[in-house]
């Protein structure tokens, strides 16, 4: 029994760029669904489909690399664990890397990122980091 469907996928991901695969599946669900494609707008992915797989549907992520395959995204960690949820007030929204890098947030308005809640001024619990 998987208790961290979350951390689960970030793993999956940061796997598949340690061992240079051009694609990785993960479960499907609609957060990760939303994860997935902002780190597709934010440039760390270049492209996530949906696929229908024998019994579930699946995630597809094909990752992006530099030349000489050196990944993009170099870092991406998990932030709120399911044993200690870390939320963030409007005014609280954390800064990854002076802004280099960016948060992932779970919010009352969808998920977004770090730079967008400032934007709209609201607050909600911080998934990820990533840069």
């Amino acid at each position: 029994m998987m208790t961290d469907p979350i951390a689960d996928m970030l793993t999956r991901i940061r796997n598949g760029l340690q061992a240079k695969h051009e694609t990785v599946l993960i479960p499907s669900s609609g957060l990760k669904k939303e994860v997935a494609r902002i780190l597709t707008e934010e440039g760390y992915v270049t492209e996530v489909k949906t696929e229908q797989g024998e019994q579930a549907r699946d995630i597809e992520v094909t990752l992006k690399y530099l030349q000489g395959r050196v990944p993009v995204l170099r870092h991406i960690e998990r932030v709120s664990k399911p044993g200690r949820r870390l939320y963030c007030g409007k005014d609280d929204v954390p800064v990854v890397l002076n802004g280099l890098g960016i948060a992932i947030i779970s919010t009352s308005q969808g998920v977004l990122t770090d730079r967008r809640c400032r934007e709209l001024g609201i607050g909600g619990e911080v998934i990820c980091r990533v840069w």
